[in-house]
């Protein structure tokens, strides 16, 4: 990796291996000597910016305040925010009403997060390709949610899926969209035409190749999907960053951005060209999600 990038979506609290295990272990107390391993895994690759997604125990804020020894400029919202009985809870903090979904805003802000992150949709449902896990918030909600956190000086990371989701994310004004699986040409055309960062996390799926959890024949047609999707946004100029899901299954610390870049490198080729289109999507990031000024 002649280029080191910053990491622009990661989730300290998990370790690649077992997220409930890992979430455990900060159950009870933080524990900074395990936040201090993930952290000194960045620093050994030279990765100097990290944006975390999020968690409901506080451990990414507790790396804000450790991640300077380590000369890591790190971001976070402290923690996710989802509509209840919706995906989400594992990474935050839920509401049943905007009334409900403002306070933990205020919340969020109060505690120093560095933007907003919410929940528009479920992950990719496994056994049936092209379909996303339970139900999207509606365009009105998610609209709304945008609004706010915005009116709040926040920017918005949206942990989206499908075409439903992605579309009505980049309607609403979202300033990054994370994953963005099973979308179209027209969804991609809509991302150009905005200014949304999208964080595709190729590798969440891509590093599942070979280890057992899931046949070949689950992982291929996912794969290709997202490889012919971006190719699209390199042609039509989709602002882009790197990030892995560091955290996430088969996704290490560190590591997960490398195998990232990789999956770019294998998808457009390795070049000037496109190193300097993920380093201006990265800059994005690093000036858009931000703490504002008191």
């Amino acid at each position: 990796m002649k280029e080191i990038f910053g990491e622009c979506h990661a989730h300290i609290i998990m370790d690649g291996v077992n997220y409930k295990e890992a979430i455990s272990i900060h159950k009870d107390s933080i524990n900074d000597m395990v936040i201090r391993e993930h952290l000194k895994a960045y620093q050994k690759l030279g990765i100097t910016f990290v944006r975390d997604g999020g968690d409901a125990l506080g451990v990414s804020r507790r790396a804000r305040d450790l991640a300077a020894e380590y000369g890591i400029d790190y971001r976070t919202p402290v923690f996710a925010i989802h509509k209840n009985g919706h995906y989400g809870a594992i990474v935050g903090k839920g509401f049943d009403d905007m009334k409900e979904y403002y306070d933990l805003v205020k919340t969020a802000k109060k505690q120093g997060a560095d933007f907003i992150k919410i929940m528009t949709t479920g992950l990719l449902d496994f056994n049936n390709h092209g379909q996303v896990t339970g139900t999207p918030l509606e365009q009105k909600a998610v609209l709304e949610m945008v609004h706010i956190a915005h009116e709040e000086g926040m920017a918005v990371m949206s942990h989206t899926n499908g075409i439903y989701g992605v579309q009505t994310a980049v309607e609403a004004g979202v300033d990054s969209v994370e994953h963005g699986n099973y979308i179209d040409e027209e969804t991609i055309k809509m991302l150009a035409d905005s200014d949304t960062v999208w964080v595709p996390t190729l590798v969440t799926i891509r590093n599942l190749w070979g280890c057992g959890r899931y046949e070949v024949e689950t992982l291929k047609p996912i794969i290709e999907l997202a490889q012919k999707n971006l190719q699209l946004a390199w042609r039509y100029k989709v602002k882009v960053a790197l990030g892995s899901d560091a955290g996430a299954y088969m996704v290490p610390h560190g590591t997960g951005l490398l195998d990232e870049y990789q999956a770019f490198v294998d998808i457009l080729g390795e070049s000037d060209q496109v190193c300097c289109w993920l380093r201006a999507g990265e800059k994005k990031i690093q000036d858009t999600f931000r703490r504002p000024e008191s």
